[in-house]
């Protein structure tokens, strides 16, 4: 069997910073076999200039509104941001499918490794059949109205149903005499609420009791509107139901945060995967501690370009780590973002938040991620037996990336 010897400046494993005196060796599957010492590697090592981890788990993304670039303008806030993608989201089967492979490539190459991909249609199954990334697929329902509330999850179930279907990935393994079998790999697919102010509490109790053993996410506290929704009845997502003829109404205001409303009644997921979080407050994690014990995990993902692109806001970074959440990052989609590339959000964060240690971001990046989606005995850290991929980062100075740093993939 062929090997490989990397040696770089810096290593990541996934929990802590090797210096130069580490090699990697993986084998030609991409398994890693042991990270050793120079002497130990013998002949044969590559030498690479920054620093090595694993290939990075991006946990939120939309690859289907790949299609929107700078459709909508930055700095436009929630309820305008989500009219304009309603509006204009509807382009040519060919515009959209042709951008998705675009994207997927783009994440691909960037060192992207599983996404956690949130699905309204069933448009990127074709793009998904011939990926090299992993994918677990989130399959959204909505519906903030009393009635139809199991149509909406029934309409979401058929959707779901395509995607366990239709997305065999076949992957190619040669053996010794150069003969290719095919394996059949299904994907990862579960439904999923959108947000809250777009899923009644009667379509949270349907969607909990299909959530057994599954994992879901949520759109959480993005705007400050969404309190203002569950908190007085109030704000201007009443101007988005009027957009879509939603009749209000019928909704009571629990007086506390959409966070702390909702939270109960999803307690049957085995983990719940929270994006954004830009509002989320003190008072909130509180509240999620309190009730820990009963429970499924919960990740916290920061999409920090789609936060500054949409609400012009960064998320409470600071306080999530006070309270020791799982942080996870994500990049949302090319309606909300510059680029689909995890190095430019773990930048990002770096800039806005310099006293973080660069190795505690890669974790977000990494192994973090990796568990949120349940992919954590294959990915996310440098260990025998694992395939996590493995990316290169240039230009590392005094121990963080820089502007000019790329993330290359090496495996």
């Amino acid at each position: 069997m062929d090997y490989r010897k990397l040696k770089a400046d810096f290593i990541f494993t996934g929990s802590e910073m090797l210096n130069r005196d580490s090699v990697l060796i993986v084998n030609e599957t991409g398994t890693v076999v042991q990270i050793v010492s120079p002497e130990e590697a013998g002949e044969q090592v590559e030498i690479l200039k920054g620093l090595l981890v694993p290939g990075f788990v991006n946990s939120h993304c939309h690859l289907e509104l790949s299609h929107m670039t700078s459709v909508v303008a930055p700095g436009s806030g929630l309820v305008p941001f989500l009219k304009r993608v309603i509006k204009e989201r509807n382009f040519s089967s060919f515009v959209i499918s042709d951008a998705m492979k675009r994207a997927e490539e783009e994440m691909y190459h960037s060192g992207v490794v599983a996404v956690g991909d949130i699905c309204n249609t069933t448009d990127s199954i074709e793009t998904k059949r011939n990926s090299e990334i992993e994918w677990h697929n989130f399959i959204e329902v909505m519906g903030f109205s009393k009635e139809k509330a199991g149509q909406r999850l029934a309409d979401a179930g058929k959707v779901l149903t395509e995607f366990e279907h239709r997305l065999p990935l076949y992957s190619n393994t040669r053996d010794d005499i150069g003969i290719t079998t095919l394996t059949d790999h299904r994907l990862a697919s579960s439904l999923t609420p959108h947000a809250p102010y777009s899923v009644s509490e009667t379509l949270f109790q349907l969607i909990n009791e299909v959530s057994a053993g599954k994992i879901i996410t949520i759109h959480n506290q993005e705007s400050f509107i969404e309190n203002d929704l569950y908190e007085n009845k109030s704000g201007p997502l009443f101007e988005l139901y009027e957009h879509l003829h939603i009749d209000p109404s019928f909704f009571t205001p629990s007086g506390k945060s959409s966070l702390r409303t909702y939270l109960p009644w999803l307690q049957k997921a085995s983990r719940i995967l929270l994006v954004h979080n830009t509002f989320t407050s003190r008072e909130d994690l509180l509240f999620a501690r309190s009730i820990a014990d009963q429970f499924p995990d919960l990740f916290f993902c920061i999409c920090i370009n789609a936060n500054r692109y949409i609400e012009s806001s960064n998320p409470p970074v600071d306080l999530l780590r006070e309270f020791d959440c799982t942080i996870c990052l994500g990049t949302d989609s090319y309606a909300s973002n510059w680029q689909l590339n995890m190095l430019e959000e773990i930048k990002t964060i770096q800039q806005q938040f310099q006293h973080i240690p660069l190795p505690e971001i890669l974790q977000w990046a990494t192994i973090n991620g990796a568990k949120a989606l349940n992919l954590d005995k294959k990915l996310g850290t440098f260990e025998t037996g694992k395939q996590p991929g493995v990316v290169l980062i240039d230009k590392i100075m005094d121990g963080k990336v820089c502007n000019d740093s790329n993330a290359i993939r090496i495996l």
